[in-house]
């Protein structure tokens, strides 16, 4: 079979060689671009004739799919598949996998860097601290004591919780899916929605983006959280209605924001409302951004190719 690898891994190529090697051994063909291209010809051009294509967080859309009547198998290297076109896979009865695991850890500490320059203003603290006219020392917060609130429970939400029981936190949550036995025998209590939002003094977001959590975190939603409580989201952008968020903190109607994700991927448009507002820190889609995160991205990805070159495909997405 001929397996083509359409982009780089932000791993070295040193590693991608030794990775392929099993490939190869067992008689099949591996082609590997280390650029990105985002061109739908030059994707079609890149995937023509393989059975296997390995894309990573790069569009993968239907019109490129269509073209290849050979493929059999979309390995994405990333948790996320909404950047492939999944029902041409799906009629073409091609298989789609994920990486899902691999950043975990990285998505995990990333919450909690959040929380921390939010309650401690670090990068705030920073920048004042460098020009002539430094105001002064100010107070924060600590996580000590504070309830914290999981809207999911899953692989990552309970890491999170665990991390945030070391520091002395009150662990709530929510989940729409279903309730994590793992979660309730680390002490977290589970409630509704509402709930959780007017008790939490941190809501943290560990769900995924489907049609019945797009906007979940709506100009309602937010007008139930306490004026002193902060809103954390590393998980996917449109989760949470931004413009609202954005209104709620430069109305003061909560303290303070952490947010990873946003409604496109950055470079973000200048009037992008969250850009201008009060007591929000802002990071660019970097939480599954960590050299260990990628070296095991790699590793899933090419574990995922070895298992459907031996007929034992894993990782699928089922839809």
């Amino acid at each position: 079979m001929l397996v083509k690898l359409l982009e780089p891994l932000n791993v070295p190529d040193s590693m991608i060689e030794k990775l392929a090697e099993p490939i190869r051994q067992s008689g099949h063909e591996f082609v590997y671009y280390n650029d990105k291209t985002t061109d739908s010809a030059e994707l079609a051009s890149r995937s023509e004739d393989a059975d296997v294509i390995m894309i990573a967080n790069n569009p993968y859309p239907t019109e490129v799919i269509d073209q290849n009547d050979k493929l059999q198998l979309i390995n994405v290297a990333f948790t996320g598949v909404d950047h492939v076109g999944i029902t041409q896979a799906k009629n073409q009865d091609i298989i789609v996998c994920n990486a899902a695991g691999y950043a975990n850890q990285a998505v995990v500490e990333l919450t909690i860097g959040l929380v921390l320059d939010v309650y401690r203003r670090i990068a705030k603290g920073d920048r004042e601290i460098r020009t002539d006219n430094f105001p002064g020392a100010f107070q924060g917060s600590e996580i000590k004591g504070k309830t914290v609130g999981f809207i999911g429970t899953g692989k990552i939400g309970l890491m999170t919780a665990r991390l945030f029981k070391a520091f002395g936190a009150n662990l709530i949550a929510s989940d729409q899916s279903s309730r994590n036995p793992d979660a309730e025998e680390l002490g977290i209590e589970y409630m509704e929605l509402d709930e959780l939002l007017a008790q939490s003094d941190i809501v943290s977001l560990h769900i995924p983006l489907l049609p019945s959590t797009k906007g979940l975190i709506s100009k309602e939603k937010l007008a139930l959280m306490k004026e002193s409580a902060i809103l954390i989201n590393c998980a996917r952008g449109p989760i949470v209605d931004n413009d609202a968020l954005a209104d709620a903190l430069n109305e003061g109607q909560i303290a303070g924001a952490g947010i990873d994700v946003f409604d496109m991927e950055p470079p973000i448009p200048e009037d992008y409302k969250l850009l201008h507002a009060k007591n929000v820190i802002l990071t660019p889609h970097v939480g599954f951004f960590t050299d260990e995160a990628m070296e095991l991205r790699a590793r899933i990805a090419f574990d995922n190719t070895t298992a459907f070159l031996e007929g034992k495909p894993q990782n699928i997405i089922k839809r």
